[in-house]
């Protein structure tokens, strides 16, 4: 399962700490996961207004100027799938994580055995959600899952979203590095007008990678270790 964590708390060893107990229970579990980690709530929402991709958000409750569970209610107004645990060293907030739909209260440390089956509980929950990416179109907004998507194509002022479906949906007002930061790590920019879905690629060559539907993408110099050990990795 590809997820991204975020870590937000105002102290560096805890964030640290955190990171480092997400990353064993991620290989563990064989789970490809990105990190971010915030030193604020402020920090945090300034990347999420950007970026609404996170999956789990393992969060501190008392920090300077916003707290945590200030951070957390902005959230909810508008996304309830985010999996957010709160990790603090005190009692009582606990009812507050009620009031947000937070997964799970910690206390501090957290530790492996505290932690890890929460995130294993974060991961079921998403487990049945579909991913996707929402394209503003001539003809509307469109949500399209990542999972059908086979490469984005940058044309001029316009990115192109080829699906395995046949499809193709052209998108204005975006362009391609915005649509990067809403993908996961199946995604690989091959080119600097090409992002390919790895689960899509067929075979590739010093100069090309070519996926199921037959198209033949460009490779950029220099990048193929990077995509060859990325497409092992997917597999």
């Amino acid at each position: 399962m590809n997820l991204k964590i975020a870590v937000c708390d105002d102290e560096k060893l805890q964030t640290d700490y955190l990171s480092k107990l997400a990353s064993q229970w991620a290989k563990i579990k064989r789970h490809s996961i990105r990190i971010f980690t915030y030193p604020s709530a402020e920090a945090f929402l300034f990347d999420y207004s950007e970026d609404k991709s996170f999956d789990i958000l393992l969060l501190d409750v008392e920090m300077e100027k916003m707290s945590g569970v200030e951070l957390a209610k902005k959230i909810r107004q508008d996304n309830h799938i985010l999996q957010i645990i709160f990790v603090t060293g005190f009692y009582e907030y606990f009812s507050d994580g009620f009031d947000v739909s937070a997964l799970h209260y910690l206390i501090k440390p957290a530790s492996p055995e505290k932690l890890w089956p929460v995130l294993d509980r974060a991961a079921a929950n998403l487990s049945g959600r579909e991913r996707s990416i929402l394209a503003d179109t001539p003809d509307g907004a469109v949500r399209i899952p990542l999972a059908d998507i086979t490469y984005l194509e940058s044309d001029r002022m316009q990115t192109v979203i080829h699906t395995s479906t046949g499809r193709v949906f052209r998108t204005k007002r975006k362009g391609i590095s915005k649509f990067q930061s809403e993908l996961d790590s199946a995604f690989i920019r091959i080119h600097r007008s090409f992002i390919v879905n790895l689960r899509a690629v067929s075979r590739i060559t010093r100069t090309a990678v070519y996926v199921d539907c037959g198209a033949e993408l460009p490779l950029s110099r220099g990048l193929y270790d990077e995509v060859h050990a990325a497409l092992i990795r997917q597999l």
